[in-house]
């Protein structure tokens, strides 16, 4: 039940807040809303998710199961979704080789560690490991703003509009941490649960996303229009629920009153 939600969450709930906020085009560019709805078709997070969920004392077990879910599923829902939703927006044409490439990238090499997982799981448990995982999601966040600076896209967008992304990623990251809290709850999970499904939920990967977006947009000013919300969103996202996870850690370890 809690996987199932947080993939509605995810593959659901956001595409559809994504087409909702078509409108936006009165005040924005079709590029910039194109990149706002690329960004709510992408899959959860994994280190993230699960790390914030850990410090909230939320389900870790549940959170590490569902995010890397939504990863795999999103090799095939996300340019599904692009496919039905980015196509008719306007602009944006893919074909089906785009599933056997991002399959190479993303799906390949989460096979091949499962694979040899019997032999390297005591030396991918030493601690100088953590270090490059967390160094490549440094490199993925830091290729993207180079790949923007070099394809021209802070030229293109006005401080206006880049004002606008940082105040409009704050007000969804909010909204879907409310909503996923709220719907939750009414589903009756247990604290823990809620947790897992608020954070994994309410997330959108930027490792996972660059490089399906590099695949199905290809590169230039183009690719560095449609990633720039996420660019965004993803740094938003990780302010806000680092204070958030902090907060119910706290809460979870404070003597009732």
């Amino acid at each position: 039940k809690l996987h199932l939600t947080i993939l509605m969450f995810t593959f659901v709930l956001f595409p559809i807040v994504g087409l909702a906020l078509r409108p936006l085009t009165l005040f924005i560019t079709d590029e910039m809303y194109l990149g706002i709805l690329f960004l709510t078709l992408v899959p959860s997070t994994v280190q993230s998710s699960v790390a914030f969920t850990s410090i909230g004392r939320g389900n870790v077990a549940g959170a590490i199961v569902a995010a890397s879910a939504s990863n795999l599923v999103g090799v095939i829902a996300t340019p599904v979704l692009v496919m039905l939703l980015m196509n008719s927006a306007g602009g944006i044409h893919i074909d089906a080789s785009v599933f056997g490439e991002i399959a190479l990238q993303l799906l390949a090499p989460f096979i091949l560690g499962q694979l040899v997982r019997p032999w390297v799981k005591n030396f991918a448990a030493n601690k100088a490991t953590k270090v490059v995982d967390r160094g490549s999601i440094a490199m993925v966040v830091y290729s993207a703003f180079s790949s923007g600076v070099v394809s021209g896209v802070w030229g293109q967008i006005s401080v206006g509009e880049v004002i606008f992304l940082v105040v409009f990623s704050a007000v969804l990251v909010c909204f879907m941490l409310f909503l996923t809290r709220v719907i939750s709850k009414r589903l009756g999970f247990n604290r823990g649960d809620t947790i897992a499904a608020e954070f994994c939920g309410s997330k959108k990967s930027l490792a996972t996303g660059l490089p399906m977006a590099s695949v199905m947009f290809g590169s230039g000013a183009t690719l560095g229009l449609l990633i720039l919300p996420l660019m965004i969103y993803h740094q938003i996202q990780l302010m806000i629920c680092s204070w958030l996870a902090a907060h119910y850690g706290k809460e979870e370890t404070e003597p009732a009153a």
